[in-house]
């Protein structure tokens, strides 16, 4: 009886330890052409990761690219190569470029990162809670972080990379589509097309309502192309993103900018967290279409 409780026993803790050791050797996924960057923010005094991918021609080619920049890299990164590859074809669905990911600050939590840097200004309230004992949540530092960008990060593109640093494409939803409206009103020409999903206008009492009207009383031209999207669901009663984004639409239209084209889609059936592929492929469809 101990022989055949100790077989099948025995049998068991080989199986075991095979796969122990399958799961130690196995080399871990890796994107192909993709490399990642950690840059130090001087002014912020913090590190932050960045992600870089290359399109398929690029090592067989001499021509610079234009550059798409995406915030909260941890998922968009992936998804948005991925719908390049997929989408573009090798440039017939859409214009090959360059990705670049802003990831989190090393040492903080996706939620305590994007809080901080992504936030124009602190909210009226204090009831957020931290998601990092020990450390009270920070917000409205996107002027700060927006200044990074433009000090760190693109110089590090423009030296690494063939980078068409002319034509150059923002990616950001929820509260990464407020920091692309504070980038908007305060240095519009950093980048000269954006893709902004589900923007968090409700966030500060309508905070970027205020900025807009500020940026056209002192303003006769906003030369930039917007691409705004957000999902038929996001219709809550204390927080309607449709309402909100196409008054805020109408508003920019308004103005009559000479050099200010805006595409909107609210899509069908999409809520707050289902919206981002859509947005991404029909974002960049618009921005960089592929060869005819």
């Amino acid at each position: 009886m101990k022989k055949l409780f100790f077989a099948p026993f025995f049998a068991m803790c080989m199986v075991a330890l095979s796969n122990t050791a399958w799961s130690q050797a196995a080399p871990p996924y890796v994107l192909d052409d993709t490399a990642v960057h950690s840059l130090h923010a001087k002014e912020l005094k913090r590190d932050y990761q960045i992600m870089v991918g290359l399109p398929p021609s690029y090592n067989s080619s001499t021509r610079r690219y234009p550059v798409v920049f995406v915030t909260d890299a941890n998922y968009a990164f992936p998804l948005t190569r991925s719908v390049a590859k997929r989408v573009g074809a090798n440039g017939r669905g859409l214009e090959e470029f360059i990705l670049v990911g802003l990831g989190y600050a090393t040492g903080d939590t996706s939620e305590f990162s994007r809080r901080r840097d992504y936030t124009p200004v602190n909210p009226p309230d204090s009831n957020y809670v931290s998601d990092m004992p020990g450390r009270t949540p920070q917000f409205g530092k996107a002027e700060a972080y927006r200044r990074f960008i433009a000090t760190d990060v693109f110089p590090l593109i423009a030296q690494r990379y063939r980078s068409d640093m002319a034509r150059k494409v923002f990616v950001g939803h929820s509260y990464g589509s407020l920091l692309g409206l504070q980038v908007l009103f305060t240095e519009p020409s950093m980048f000269d097309q954006y893709i902004l999903g589900s923007p968090s206008l409700w966030y500060g009492k309508r905070v970027m309502f205020e900025r807009e009207k500020a940026f056209a009383a002192s303003h006769k031209e906003l030369k930039a192309r917007l691409y705004f999207g957000v999902g038929s669901l996001e219709t809550g009663p204390e927080e309607n993103m449709v309402a909100d984004l196409k008054q805020f639409q109408a508003l920019l239209k308004a103005r009559h900018y000479p050099g200010l084209q805006i595409e909107s889609r609210v899509f069908a059936d999409e809520d707050h967290l289902t919206l981002a592929p859509g947005l991404i492929t029909r974002g960049l469809k618009w921005t960089l279409p592929g060869k005819k």
